[in-house]
């Protein structure tokens, strides 16, 4: 009896490594596909290839991860159920600003790759000074 008990532990472990070595993988597909945009215009609305706004490059970088996002920031916050701290942050999370009228992907060390706003193009920034100041939450997809 006792070695059932202790296989179904392991099995639940088990499918729990397994789930967040999955996220973790997507993840990094999200990321990289995001950083391959990298130089793309700004265009309100397009969700690529080839021009983004900020809500069209999340949603076409998860998409290439294998997972589904809502086309809009604010659908996209509320889709997601694993809501993250600031502290929390891993690459390929999704971080949101301005009352959620703003959206990037984390890629790490402090920094995020987005499509910030018209006349611009898909870049790399440092969340710092106005980004940690207008920050407003962020979400783990794929989790």
């Amino acid at each position: 009896m006792g070695a059932t008990v202790s296989t179904t532990a392991n099995a639940k472990m088990s499918a729990k490594t397994s789930r967040a070595a999955r996220q973790k993988e997507r993840a990094a597909k999200a990321v990289s596909t995001a950083k391959r945009q990298i130089g793309a215009p700004y265009r309100w609305g397009a969700s690529g290839p080839g021009a983004f706004d900020c809500s069209g490059l999340a949603q076409y970088s998860w998409r290439a991860a294998g997972v589904k996002l809502p086309r809009i920031t604010y659908s996209q916050y509320r889709s997601v159920r694993k809501k993250v701290s600031w502290r929390s942050l891993r690459p390929g999370d999704l971080v949101f600003f301005r009352g959620l009228g703003h959206v990037g992907i984390y890629v790490g060390g402090g920094k995020m790759v987005h499509s910030p706003s018209s006349g611009k193009r898909v870049r790399i920034v440092s969340l710092k000074g106005y980004y940690r100041s207008s920050f407003v939450g962020a979400v783990r997809p794929g989790d």
